[in-house]
């Protein structure tokens, strides 16, 4: 059973790996065997630090998906480090706040080009290579707003609505030739992206008094969910969401 989940051998790509959700997929896949690689805008310090004192391996690559050209840069800088790419974890995103009546359209393009746009030529490019040696393992990170509207996120739900769409269409093709395309869509949870919330008190308590499990999720809640996605033991499972919510989407 252990060797359903191992890792060992195999090197992953996450996108966002500085802190937050990143940063605890990408300790859990080092914790589970593999050789990380990180990309993201921001110094990955921690997140080598935490990944280095467990024996794992981790490089960091700094670029900024916004930007165009940044995939192919990525792409070009990554293959090399060990020849392959084994797990492609596309978990880096953005999110613009606005009443919808006034929410501007470079922060539509902007949040588009990173969540959507980038997730696309990743998957696209990096599956290339997957098909070429017929396996490999592609996660998106979704949202409970690729099944709900949100509230003065227009820009993020319809991307993150993209990106279930996207993991089903890849799935559709690619299934039979060896590589799994899986989302896994985190509830609400305490990082960042979620501060504006958190800090208003009525709002956030809305949302906790919904959620089953009576808490808000951690990075670290989603370390089994990108390891069993990433390994062996979700051989059979192409075009899933699955959801990381504590009993949200349920209640």
């Amino acid at each position: 059973m252990k060797s359903l989940f191992s890792l060992e051998g195999k090197t992953a790509l996450i996108t966002g790996a500085s802190r937050g959700l990143g940063k605890g997929m990408a300790v859990g896949l080092a914790e589970a065997g593999a050789t990380v690689i990180g990309a993201g805008v921001s110094e990955m310090t921690e997140t080598k630090k935490q990944i280095e004192a467990i024996g794992g391996t981790f490089h960091a690559l700094k670029i900024d998906l916004s930007k165009q050209g940044a995939v192919s840069q990525l792409i070009a800088d990554a293959l090399p480090i060990t020849g392959q790419i084994d797990i492609l974890v596309n978990n880096a995103g953005i999110i613009r706040r606005a009443e919808a009546e006034n929410f501007q359209d470079d922060d539509w393009y902007e949040v588009i080009n990173v969540n959507q746009h980038a997730v696309f030529q990743l998957t696209r490019e990096i599956g290339k290579h997957m098909l070429e040696k017929g396996s490999g393992k592609i996660i998106n990170i979704a949202s409970m707003l690729s099944f709900q509207g949100g509230l003065r996120v227009p820009a993020y739900t319809a991307s993150k609505h993209a990106v279930a769409g996207l993991t089903k269409s890849f799935a559709n093709e690619w299934a039979g030739k060896g590589v799994n395309v899986n989302a896994i869509a985190p509830g609400y949870m305490e990082t960042d992206n979620t501060v504006p919330i958190r800090e208003n008190a009525e709002r956030k308590a809305s949302i906790s008094s919904r959620i089953p499990q009576g808490r808000w999720g951690t990075p670290e809640d989603l370390k089994g969910a990108v390891v069993f996605l990433a390994s062996d033991a979700s051989n059979y499972v192409n075009g899933h969401i699955l959801c990381v919510d504590g009993g949200w989407m349920s209640s």
